[in-house]
């Protein structure tokens, strides 16, 4: 039986550190910096992500068909730069559903690599969560030894179905191949993914034109154009995919939005709602308006991961970690016609410190308001909870891996075993900054070092813990029984082990 270096960290077994026998610090978030001419800020206009038409719309399912292959896209200026898209694009195709109205998803595998496709905030039954293991293997593979005897392996394509029994939210759909799924999002595969739900729709929030999805993440780009990552194996055939000195998280020179880099919006001077979902890696925002509006916040929120809050939230600032979304409202009234704005990134430097620029360029009439109350979030207390487990989120230096517990990911080992419509509460530590993910369920912010901060509103699938930082969060367990994952969505961390099981029961 051959050995490979996970199954040695899978069964405990130390390997060799650095050569001079000393064990080795903390790994932490690198720069792999771009080899291809920085491209000039705010010339791109901003690409808007128009929904995507189903192939067929029948018996309440619309229904929709992705082929995930490579394609030429033009990037940077004058050069061509290959990605992973699904139907050959980045961002993916933009999936608008409706509550209670079902999607079924079907994805075809063209790439040379397996694929898992996970709906990032989604309510979802286990066969189509994108457990890491429930590979879609490309036509000619050829047989995988797996580690997980009840992974769900097909080859070619396979059928993703969600329900939607959900709130109106902002989601996202990203690959989650374990092992891999650091580089293969870090090549395009991810895309947005709109619920509705007729609560949100009688609101008189901007529409439209004036309602706009943005996708930010940073990359970094080869000489030649194409998209530059420290993979170990460039084929994505043997983990661990990155190498040993960037597993503490990979940070990008460009920064993207909806695929363009440092791109430019015309606006007019009235509201506009913005869904933000920072789908870097490991790059974490706090997001600014330079120049700030006069006498206003810049930043109104609207809604967080699972959907609108009770009601809006004045933001100096936005900081968003890897796989969250902010739903907010900027006023553009508060500037002159004539002027420009610039979204800064107050956690960045360099290249980084910018993320896009808008230029208020007409006037125009709004009859948009941002009412006192948004919705009638779901009403859990503390007290319903029925059980109180602790996890705690850490670098093992012996064995060069991160890990949950003090344990590697194992597929077989079930961590939490709550029961289906149960009320749990869950309490995070952390020794790193960790953006931490439940899969199937929503979560309230309890405490977050000592109380929620101002980041923290409304119902979370993510959140994000600095070094030494603990919190506590309540959880309902509601949707389907089965097996799910939680784990840290800083996508290096991940793939280096910081991966648990938690089964409804």
């Amino acid at each position: 039986m051959s050995w490979t270096r996970r199954d040695l960290l899978r069964a405990g077994i130390a390997l060799p550190l650095a050569t001079t026998g000393c064990i080795r610090p903390r790994p932490e978030e690198r720069l792999f910096p771009s080899l291809a001419p920085i491209p000039a800020m705010f010339e791109a206009p901003l690409p808007i992500l128009a929904p995507a038409r189903p192939v067929s719309m029948d018996n309440g399912t619309d229904r929709y068909e992705f082929t995930v292959r490579p394609a030429a896209a033009r990037i940077l200026p004058g050069l061509s730069t290959e990605i992973w898209g699904f139907d050959g694009t980045f961002p993916g195709p933009t999936i608008e559903a409706r509550r209670g109205r079902c999607v079924s998803l079907r994805v075809r595998n063209q790439l040379p690599v397996p694929i898992v496709t996970h709906l990032h905030g989604g309510r979802t039954p286990p066969e189509s969560d994108g457990y890491p293991t429930d590979l879609i293997l490309p036509p000619g593979f050829g047989a995988m030894l797996m580690h997980d005897r009840m992974a769900r392996v097909v080859t070619g394509e396979r059928e993703y179905v969600y329900d939607n029994n959900q709130r109106a939210a902002t989601l996202w759909y990203h690959d989650h191949r374990m092992d891999f799924t650091a580089p293969q999002v870090w090549r395009g595969l991810a895309g947005m993914y709109i619920l509705r739900d007729p609560e949100e729709d009688r609101l008189p929030l901007p529409r439209g034109e004036r309602e706009i999805a943005l996708m930010i993440c940073d990359r970094s780009f080869d000489a030649d154009g194409s998209l530059r990552y420290p993979a170990r194996d460039p084929l994505l055939r043997e983990p661990p995919a990155m190498l040993d000195e960037f597993m503490g998280g990979v940070l990008g020179d460009v920064i993207l939005v909806n695929g363009a880099p440092w791109p430019k919006l015309e606006v007019a001077n009235v509201k506009y709602r913005f869904r933000i979902l920072n789908a870097s890696n490991a790059r974490r925002y706090e997001l600014a308006l330079d120049p700030l509006p006069r006498g206003a916040a810049p930043f109104i929120e609207i809604g967080s991961d699972g959907g609108l809050l009770s009601a809006p939230v004045q933001l100096p600032t936005v900081r968003i970690a890897p796989s969250e979304r902010f739903d907010l409202v900027i006023d553009f009234s508060k500037f002159p016609v004539g002027s420009s704005v610039k979204l800064a990134n107050l956690a960045g430097d360099g290249s980084a410190a910018q993320v896009m620029r808008f230029d208020i360029v007409r006037n125009e009439r709004d009859d948009s308001t941002i009412p006192e109350k948004l919705s009638s979030e779901p009403d859990v207390r503390p007290e319903d909870a029925v059980l109180t487990r602790d996890f705690d989120f850490s670098f093992d230096r012996l064995r060069r891996s991160w890990r949950i517990n003090g344990k590697p990911f194992d597929p077989a080992r079930m961590d939490a075993r709550p029961r289906l419509n149960s009320i749990e509460i869950w309490r995070f530590q952390t020794d790193f900054s960790h953006p931490l993910h439940l899969h199937l369920v929503h979560f309230r912010v309890l405490s977050h070092d000592g109380r929620p901060g101002p980041y923290d509103s409304g119902w979370k699938d993510t959140i994000d813990l600095g070094p030494g930082q603990g919190a506590s969060v309540l959880v309902r367990f509601t949707g389907y029984r089965g097996r799910y994952v939680f784990h840290c969505h800083n996508l290096e961390h991940e793939d280096m082990s910081m991966m648990a099981n938690f089964e409804v029961i």
